[in-house]
């Protein structure tokens, strides 16, 4: 079983069946959590799953597979009084678990450009780009999101097609440049300060990030590309906690 099918089978069990014995199947037992919602090792995420509500369920969109790394993107139901929109990230060593972060947002309904924050593309193809995809999309983190030369935006992103996610925000290198300065007027200005990771496969590469929009923050970006450049965008935007359970950081 490689990782991205080992992966859905175990978040398959856990989330999707809510069955806390699935931990002993799939979860290692230095399990490092990274999340908000639990503190670190199996029986931790054990009474996460055993606290999950009956209507409780996850909606998946896509899965990127990239080595040991899985990331899934997808809405899960019942973990509030509003559906989240998730980025998932699992480390996966010796066939389990070993490692996992999200990004958890709120749904929001009526977004500016009209299209869902999970909607679009889901197959992942193109496989034999990923390598010259990865390279792209880390300069573009490196230089346009981390280094701010937004002259340079055009080198790595379509200006003739650009379908964007982000709710705030309409298509187009326009649409997001109104969205930054209305961001910015409101004192959420765009700062991104690490790069952490870039996770790609085929035409889709995530970015995991942090910095500050208001208040610090870790950004999750999804790019799909095509023919070298990137033509739609995807993310989440949690605020980092002050606190949490354990002592790993959201990175």
């Amino acid at each position: 079983m490689n990782n991205k099918d080992l992966v859905l089978k175990a978040v398959g069990e856990l989330f999707g069946d809510k069955d806390p014995s699935a931990v002993d199947r799939w979860v290692s037992p230095s399990y490092t959590q990274h999340s908000a919602l639990a503190a670190d090792g199996p029986e931790a995420l054990r009474e996460l799953v055993s606290s999950l509500p009956p209507d409780f369920r996850y909606d998946g969109a896509r899965v990127i597979a990239d080595g040991d790394l899985v990331a899934l993107h997808g809405i899960y139901y019942g973990f509030g009084p509003v559906p989240l929109v998730a980025f998932d990230i699992y480390r996966v060593e010796n066939g389990r678990l070993a490692e996992h972060w999200d990004a958890l947002v709120p749904v929001v309904e009526d977004t500016v450009s009209g299209r869902s924050q999970t909607g679009g593309p889901t197959r992942v193809g193109d496989l034999a780009r990923t390598e010259a995809n990865r390279k792209l999309v880390t300069e573009y983190a490196e230089k346009v999101l981390k280094g701010a030369d937004y002259s340079a935006v055009a080198d790595y992103t379509s200006t003739e097609t650009y379908l964007q996610h982000n709710p705030e925000a309409g298509d187009g290198l326009e649409g997001f440049g109104v969205a930054a300065a209305t961001w910015a007027a409101q004192g959420k200005n765009v700062v991104y300060t690490r790069i952490h990771r870039v996770i790609a496969e085929g035409d889709f590469a995530l970015v995991q990030a942090e910095g500050e929009f208001g208040v610090p923050v870790a950004y999750y970006d999804l790019f799909r590309l095509a023919d070298g450049k990137i033509v739609e965008h995807w993310d989440a935007i949690p605020a980092i906690p002050a606190e949490l359970p354990h002592n790993n950081g959201l990175f």
